[in-house]
């Protein structure tokens, strides 16, 4: 009997080994892994805006994009120094405004001679000098669930001095600004 010479590679059957099955199954597992971790950076991490205006110079550019850390502020607070993005008086009919924190509940917040007091003592958020007081002429405490918030550039800044924002209650947050992109000359990196 003659041995059949044709294509016999399609006679052949495949095995297929546990080595192939856990291949697959590991690059299966990266990729999920993968997609997973991109989705809970989005979420929590992926909220991003462009700051308008000049009121955060030097620190920040009008028209630069940021990036917003949406969930520290779900198992933290604002604490001063931090630039926090919010809709003034919850608001959503307006442009997201980026400010930095400079007074927290129970702060003791004045604005004398152009010099910003928390406490009785000078901030060293705020350097320069202050030609409008507002509603922090007078001395007064914030209450609970409140932020005081001033522009790094307060010269050219609307925020919680004026009386139509005053300060920032904690739900108006939407988060912190952690990350600039470049913008003209200035590099990309971590908001300080």
């Amino acid at each position: 009997m003659a041995k059949n010479r044709g294509l016999s590679f399609y006679r052949r059957k495949k095995k297929i080994s546990s080595a192939h099955v856990r291949e697959a199954f590991s690059w299966l597992f990266g990729i999920f892994t993968a997609i997973f971790i991109a989705v809970v950076l989005n979420v929590f991490l992926g909220v991003t805006t462009n700051v308008v205006g000049v009121s955060m110079e030097p620190a920040l550019y009008n028209g630069q994009r940021i990036f917003i850390n949406s969930f520290l502020y779900l198992i933290s607070s604002p604490k001063a120094g931090d630039v926090v993005v919010f809709l003034p008086n919850g608001n959503e009919n307006t442009h997201y405004y980026v400010k930095r924190v400079v007074a927290g509940p129970g702060d003791s917040v004045a604005i004398r001679d152009g010099i910003l007091y928390v406490n009785g003592e000078e901030s060293p958020w705020v350097e320069e000098k202050l030609a409008e007081a507002g509603i922090a002429a007078e001395e007064f405490t914030v209450e609970n669930g409140e932020y005081f918030c001033i522009g790094d550039n307060p010269g050219n800044s609307e925020d919680s001095r004026s009386a139509n924002i005053g300060p920032v209650r904690e739900e108006d947050i939407i988060g912190k600004v952690w990350f600039r992109a470049a913008y003209g000359d200035t590099g990309m990196g971590f908001v300080k």
